[in-house]
């Protein structure tokens, strides 16, 4: 246990020091911490083998995944309280149908590209994983792009509209993912699943639907019984980590596995707060200073887990490199063509789609289902390496669309001992 503290108090100093290094060369934080968890991690610090400083195995970062965890219901509370009725009434539409097709459009021309790969070569992938790779290349990491608009305090509507695509991706990620690896087992088994395909996915969905629904109520409920700002605080980081914890069961009615999606739940959860309780922003200004350190260990445990041996399998570089490739061109192309249809301004259409590039925990959990197909360990490496570019390199992408939005502004307090800057000067920088 001692050396548990060790590990997370040297994990959040090496996150610290490193995002020093990074503000040198204009770095986003989240991208510092996933090279400080790169770098303390098993294939790196890692290998010194001593016990406290670094993670010896994937095994040792695997067993600080309830932090993870729950790092991401925080996040994901957080992401809900962008839905706010005044906002979904201007953009709600706009957010719903650039949130669809766009996944759609990423999953069908990575579903192409796969399959011309397949037929070309049989031998580097199979049709199978081909189709599954499609739906998993959908998936947007909310995380880290939450993280630079947090860190940069972007503000404008290309950024509200962007928390809530990301927020909706996870939704539509699960349904294609749900269809299309039912379609690759059925290709292996020659039977099609109603349960696997249809039904599960729906209950998914509707469950943890109505898990939120309760949550966001429950928590509005319980808080008007409570007036100090730090009680009030406290229950809701205590909602959030009940709603991880449900979240997290799993269990089997009449043949039919039953689960719940913690992004969703705690989005919607989120969502419904923010819209019943008149004091929620105070609230989840509160919160959101309470999780900066935990935030902070989901990346660097995000950049331990890492995998570097993946770069050394040519098949892996070659499936991964067209991988990477189509769904950056289905993700910006996606964008772009929904926001065209949706009316949205020129910025928008024209850096949306770069911002949606990032990808992390939910397409390494789908890649963790696909393991059963016949080469579904392929599938896993090819999502582990598209995870270690994305991650790496996402977070500054996203930093520069929102740069050349304009929705990265220098005002506030870049420097806690200097004096709160409230209006732009010539020569100033973002940091």
């Amino acid at each position: 246990m001692e050396y548990m503290l060790i590990t997370l108090a040297f994990s959040v100093l090496a996150g610290l020091l490193m995002s020093r290094v990074a503000k040198l060369v204009n770095l986003p934080a989240v991208t510092a911490y996933l090279i400080a968890g790169l770098c303390i991690g098993p294939f790196l610090l890692g290998r010194l083998g001593i016990r406290g400083i670094g993670f010896s195995t994937l095994e040792d970062v695997d067993s600080f995944s309830i932090i993870s965890q729950g790092a991401l219901g925080f996040i994901a509370f957080e992401i809900g309280n962008e839905f706010r009725l005044r906002d979904l009434k201007s953009m709600g539409k706009s957010a719903i149908t650039i949130g669809i097709l766009q996944a759609v459009i990423t999953t069908i021309i990575v579903d192409i590209a796969l399959i011309a790969l397949h037929f070309f070569n049989p031998s580097l992938i199979s049709l199978s994983s081909a189709l599954t790779l499609g739906s998993i290349a959908a998936a947007t990491a909310p995380a880290a792009t939450l993280m630079v608009v947090k860190q940069y305090k972007a503000e404008g509507p290309m950024t509200k509209l962007l928390l809530m695509v990301v927020a909706i991706d996870d939704a539509v990620g699960l349904v294609l993912f749900s269809i299309s690896f039912g379609v690759a087992t059925a290709l292996e088994t020659g039977a099609i699943s109603f349960i696997g395909v249809v039904l599960e996915p729906l209950l998914e969905i509707i469950l943890s639907c109505l898990l939120g629904v309760v949550g966001g109520c429950s928590l509005n409920a319980l808080e008007k019984y409570f007036h100090s700002r730090s009680k009030r605080m406290s229950l809701a980081v205590a909602f959030v980590f009940l709603t991880v914890g449900i979240s997290l069961l799993e269990f089997t009615i009449g043949g039919v596995h039953i689960g719940f999606s913690l992004l969703l739940v705690c989005m919607i959860e989120g969502t419904v707060f923010c819209n019943i309780n008149e004091t929620s922003e105070e609230i989840m200004e509160r919160v959101d200073g309470w999780t900066g350190p935990l935030n902070m260990l989901f990346f660097v445990l995000s950049g331990a887990e890492l995998n570097l041996n993946v770069v050394s399998n040519p098949l892996v570089l070659s499936v991964g490199i067209v991988f990477i490739l189509f769904r950056s061109l289905g993700k910006i192309s996606g964008a772009w063509l929904s926001c065209k249809m949706e009316k949205t301004s020129n910025t928008i259409q024209k850096y949306l789609g770069i911002t949606l590039l990032p990808q992390a925990g939910v397409a390494l959990g789908m890649a963790l289902q696909a393991r059963i197909l016949c080469d579904g360990e392929i599938v896993r490496n090819v999502v582990l390496f598209a995870v270690l570019v994305y991650e790496l390199v996402g977070p500054t992408l996203t930093k520069w669309s929102l740069l050349r939005a304009g929705e990265i502004k220098t005002e506030g307090r870049s420097n806690a001992r200097k004096p709160n800057v409230k209006d732009n000067k010539p020569g100033m920088t973002i940091n």
